[in-house]
């Protein structure tokens, strides 16, 4: 499959809920992965895929919310939604302080989880595109030496190239052969534009 086409993967240890969610996902075109329990998700999830998550929050062995820590401790960006029951309600608000984006709560109407899916997706495929910048922007940074770094990070500060020379304990000349090397390997045409791009790193 395409990493840009989107997925859902599902993860509940119930045969008929888990079939159901897969029909439901078909009949509006939308391709779903389906797993008996966390471990077998976490062996065929691929963090590259544009995709999100519905788990059952109550399961044997590895729990949903489990299943969210361990995804949150390995760093994957994955929109999470949680299938609860009444009684779990405290535990998946819990959740989404904890970073889950939704929960929604059983018996649920069909069209609201479909609701729910495909924001979750939108969610995920805008903070993949800014991932994507960022590590883009990244890897021009990495093509910096380091005092073209030094002269980078002084100048996103908003000091002046007489201020830079003087910090670094160099000619105010080199600071601007520094700055203007440092321009043309972001790419980037102004000052406000470089600032912007290296906070997108840092956000």
């Amino acid at each position: 499959m395409d990493n840009s086409t989107p997925l859902v993967y599902v993860v509940d240890d119930d045969d008929a809920v888990r079939d159901s969610l897969l029909l439901l996902l078909r009949s509006i075109g939308i391709s779903g992965k389906a797993f008996a329990s966390a471990s077998d998700f976490l062996d065929a999830y691929d963090p590259k895929q544009h995709s999100c998550l519905v788990t059952d929050i109550r399961m044997p062995g590895m729990s949903g919310l489990d299943l969210q820590r361990e995804l949150k401790d390995r760093g994957a960006p994955i929109p999470i939604i949680l299938i609860t029951g009444h009684g779990d309600v405290p535990m998946a608000v819990e959740a989404m302080k904890d970073g889950a984006l939704d929960f929604i709560e059983k018996p649920f109407r069909d069209q609201e989880l479909l609701d729910r899916i495909q924001q979750a997706l939108t969610w995920d495929e805008e903070h993949r595109s800014k991932n994507l910048e960022a590590l883009s922007i990244q890897e021009r940074i990495a093509t910096l030496t380091p005092r073209e770094t030094e002269v980078m990070e002084l100048v996103v500060q908003g000091c002046a190239n007489k201020v830079i020379a003087q910090d670094l304990g160099v000619s105010q000349r080199t600071v601007e052969i520094h700055r203007a090397r440092v321009m043309e390997k972001m790419g980037m045409r102004s000052l406000a534009a470089l600032v912007r791009a290296v906070e997108k790193t840092r956000n």
